[in-house]
């Protein structure tokens, strides 16, 4: 086991992400946040708190994306749905997507699919606190990154919100 984020540094870390995402997006009218279903809504409910802190006056449009019955990868096992709200149109939006960790990139590309229900943006992009970089089975790749880490397949990367740290199993 290998601390990869300690809490000073995973809090930095979701800092800079508010941070770059804000420099990138001057004007929120037209930006949405979505965090993904269920692994994601704790690392984008701290972006969006820090992001809503940075501009208070400003409405931040945030939902949460439920992508089980999307996935690609699970069919064998009983699937459980969590909730998703999104009350705003994405038509015609900058949608941001942010879950925690980038793995084989299926995660994203059910949430893509998913996005459609919901209508056409103008842009989407891809927000995550850790990408496990060579470990890719799709062509997807972040726009905004945590922290950029080299693994094998065997090793896991979780995010332990208890503790508040990023470990490398």
């Amino acid at each position: 086991m290998k601390i990869i984020l300690d809490k000073q540094q995973l809090h930095l870390t979701i800092s800079r992400l508010a941070h770059q995402l804000l420099e990138n997006h001057l004007n929120l009218n037209d930006v949405v946040f979505i965090g993904l279903q269920p692994r994601g809504i704790r690392v984008s409910n701290m972006v969006i708190e820090n992001i809503r802190n940075l501009y208070p006056a400003e409405k931040v449009q945030y939902g949460l994306l439920d992508i089980t019955f999307y996935r690609d990868d699970i069919r064998d096992e009983l699937h459980v749905a969590n909730k998703t709200e999104i009350p705003f149109s994405i038509e015609g939006k900058k949608v941001i997507l942010i879950d925690d960790v980038l793995y084989t990139g299926r995660t994203i590309r059910a949430a893509l699919d998913a996005l459609q229900d919901f209508g056409r943006p103008q842009k989407v992009e891809l927000c995550v606190l850790v990408d496990r970089r060579f470990n890719r089975e799709l062509p997807i790749q972040p726009d905004y990154c945590g922290k950029a880490i080299d693994t094998v397949i065997s090793q896991k990367v979780k995010v332990e919100w208890e503790r508040e740290e990023v470990v490398l199993y």
